[in-house]
């Protein structure tokens, strides 16, 4: 895959030397896990982890963000490792070469037209890229990564427990199960009950999850991970995976279930306030939001009603003058796409064809709606 090794030799340079290295992922499972391998991996060869920083979405938005640099500046010079995000960040990525930071990307979504001025990019979606499948979740590609890092050094329980958080962020992402991510999830789930780390033992500790049960209840365990519970700025999916103790592990897993009902029943209640919404139940699409909204489960809403209308779906967090959006469509429409024909409008979009977000001028919502109208009715599934 293109850049891959280029990224492993210049991470084992700054292994060598001692560099900073700061660690930069998404909130949802496949950032947290893609952290996490690469925390993991980079750590065990002996590599300077000064810093792992995940953006709070609703505060700073998503991706590399003006708040973040200002936050890691202080340990300039430094490399900066981001996963799962990074590549619509022209702007925060030059901002972040002028603090004198080296940034690498290993990101999966839909590539924008033209590339950020990251280093060094590892991303399948790239145009010149040779590699045959570029189905992976950014996860996936921390893993592949981590391997060439490890070479010959990876112990078969470090490498087991790379695999078992690969599979669990490619199965959240809900990527295509074909190809390299069939391997990378049986091999993950395989022997998962058997797992070494307690966040994951804990599940089957306290018994909610019996290990008999995986993998027909991987689902009910990432969407406990999915809950959005943060402390000292690290979700709760992190702490959880990262935990070194048994005991803490069964508290938080305890926590996370709690939360996982309150937040299905918070999804419902976001579903049933836009169905009450619909009017033309002809039109291509639905855009619709709200100033209550959490906009952390937008996406799982959107996801609801797309596959229950069979058509995308744009909601959106109303926060004054700007709304926050998440956006879910069935297979076949491609909503980036559809973003980059009303790109005038936006200030940011990204994400893959299926599952995607914007930022928009809250003015410019009606002109969306037709604008994306438009496309839609010529672009069908």
């Amino acid at each position: 895959m293109k850049n891959l090794l280029k990224a492993a030799k210049r991470i084992k340079l700054a292994i060598e030397k001692k560099e900073k290295i700061i660690l930069y992922g998404d909130t949802d499972l496949d950032g947290v896990t893609s952290v996490i391998i690469l925390e993991e991996t980079i750590k065990n060869l002996g590599g300077n982890v000064v810093a792992v920083y995940f953006p709070d979405r609703e505060k700073e938005g998503y991706g590399i963000t003006e708040t973040a640099l200002k936050s890691l500046k202080k340990f300039s010079p430094a490399i900066i490792l981001a996963a799962d995000l990074g590549i619509s960040n022209f702007k925060e990525i030059e901002q972040a070469r002028a603090l004198g930071f080296f940034v690498m990307l290993v990101d999966h979504h839909e590539v924008l037209g033209k590339l950020p001025k990251a280093h060094i990019i590892v991303n399948p979606r790239q145009k010149s890229e040779t590699y045959a499948f570029r189905e992976f979740a950014a996860c996936g590609l921390a893993l592949l990564l981590s391997l060439k890092l490890l070479g010959k050094k990876g112990s078969d329980l470090l490498t087991k427990g790379l695999y078992e958080l690969a599979a669990l962020g490619t199965i959240a992402d809900v990527m295509p199960r074909e190809k390299d991510n069939i391997g990378i999830i049986k091999q993950g789930l395989e022997n998962l009950h058997e797992t070494w780390r307690p966040g994951l033992k804990a599940f089957f500790e306290t018994g909610i999850i019996a290990p008999s049960d995986v993998p027909g209840k991987i689902g009910s365990m990432i969407a406990m991970l999915n809950v959005r519970d943060e402390s000292h700025k690290l979700p709760g999916a992190y702490r959880l995976l990262t935990s070194k103790s048994g005991e803490s592990a069964r508290e938080l897993v305890k926590v996370l279930e709690e939360k996982s009902e309150v937040r299905r029943q918070n999804i419902r209640d976001i579903v049933e306030s836009i169905e009450g919404k619909m009017r033309d139940l002809s039109s291509p699409l639905v855009l619709a939001g709200g100033a209550s909204f959490e906009y952390v489960l937008l996406g799982a809403a959107a996801s609801i009603l797309s596959k229950e209308y069979k058509k995308p779906f744009f909601l959106y967090k109303k926060k004054g003058e700007e709304c926050l959006g998440s956006v879910r469509a069935p297979r076949g429409y491609d909503t980036v796409e559809a973003m980059k024909s009303c790109k005038d409008l936006l200030i940011t979009y990204g994400g893959h064809p299926p599952a995607s977000g914007f930022r928009i001028k809250t003015k410019n919502l009606k002109d969306f709606e037709e604008c994306l109208a438009k496309y839609f009715t010529t672009h069908h599934a």
